[in-house]
């Protein structure tokens, strides 16, 4: 499919979205038939909507690229651009009474700084063994490693390379519109906050499936292997899934599971078998222990919605004639 086709279909999910929440907001209730059909859309075509179009089968090597091809990672931004319709999706949302459909997706001002910091600081407190680990691997001491991070010069590097803008910017920015901006909006009002936490994540999870047919076109791997792995990528990502979808509906804002993606796309998943024969296992084990600890300790105090204003999704179900304290309070 050509380029207007993606943007095409973006435009349709984006539209059922903004629908199914507006009717909330005023005075209906989206019924399965508008979840069922959002999802159809979404789902069918995730490199679509996240990564862009595909490549064409004979600009593809013998070998198939790899993520990190240059010519995938010109391809991919191009997912940026399918989400353009939302502006239009918007404009048509002001004829409906209730919430707006830009703060049902977490694009709001109140309480903005906590809800990008808290989460992220959470999150950095869980990696504290990671990051521990890191720290003991990394050749140069914290006052060297600190001007390498806060200089100009380091930044303008990052920000010219297409890896780096993919994995730390792209990916994070478009995949919680997505998969948390959109859909909880949509699923949350049918079948209420708690299932729709575990339920999107799944989707979120099967939309990286398209790395398996990849490796199987490409034979990068025995059959056995390639879905041995793509299980565990579904495992982690719909547990990532739910973790974000957790923050955004406690926070009522975007830009914290945004952020928080960033950061995990950056440490990847965590060495624990490297930390179990580091010759400094003892105190990285500790850290891995006490980043767990702290994290299940404040996890509660600081997603607290108080810091952050009134709930949108909350606000919205209330006046659904839904309760959800568990979540809400």
């Amino acid at each position: 499919r050509n380029g207007g086709a993606g943007r095409g279909w973006a435009a349709t999910a984006v539209g059922v979205a903004a629908g199914a929440a507006a009717r909330v907001g005023g005075a209906g209730r989206p019924g399965p038939r508008a979840v069922l059909l959002g999802v159809s859309v979404l789902l069918p075509q995730p490199r679509l909507l996240l990564r862009g179009q595909p490549l064409r089968l004979e600009e593809r090597t013998a070998q198939g690229p790899s993520r990190g091809h240059q010519a995938t990672l010109h391809q991919r931004p191009g997912g940026v651009q399918s989400l353009t319709p939302v502006r239009a999706a918007l404009e048509g949302t002001h004829r409906h009474p209730g919430t707006s459909l830009l703060t049902l997706m977490g694009f709001r001002l109140e309480g903005i700084f906590p809800a990008a910091l808290l989460p992220l600081l959470l999150t950095m407190i869980l990696f504290l063994g990671p990051l521990m680990q890191l720290s003991m691997d990394c050749p140069c001491d914290l006052a060297d490693g600190l001007k390498v991070v806060l200089a100009p010069r380091s930044w303008a590097r990052c920000l010219t390379d297409m890896r780096w803008l993919r994995n730390q910017v792209i990916a994070p920015l478009t995949e919680e519109l997505v998969f948390r901006a959109c859909m909880l909006p949509m699923l949350a009002p049918c079948m209420g906050l708690g299932p729709a936490v575990f339920t999107c994540p799944l989707f979120f999870g099967v939309a990286h499936f398209h790395h398996i047919i990849e490796q199987l076109r490409f034979r990068q791997s025995s059959v056995g292997n390639i879905f041995l792995s793509a299980a565990f990528q579904f495992s982690y990502t719909a547990v990532f899934g739910a973790y974000t979808a957790f923050f955004f509906i406690r926070t009522g804002h975007l830009i914290g599971p945004v952020l928080c993606h960033s950061f995990c796309n950056y440490m990847g998943f965590p060495a624990v078998c490297a930390a179990l024969e580091h010759p400094q296992r003892r105190p990285l084990l500790a850290g891995y222990a006490l980043g767990v600890g702290l994290f299940l300790l404040l996890l509660q105090p600081l997603t607290d919605p108080k810091l952050y204003g009134s709930l949108p999704l909350c606000v919205l179900l209330e006046r659904a004639g839904d309760s959800e304290a568990p979540l809400c309070s």
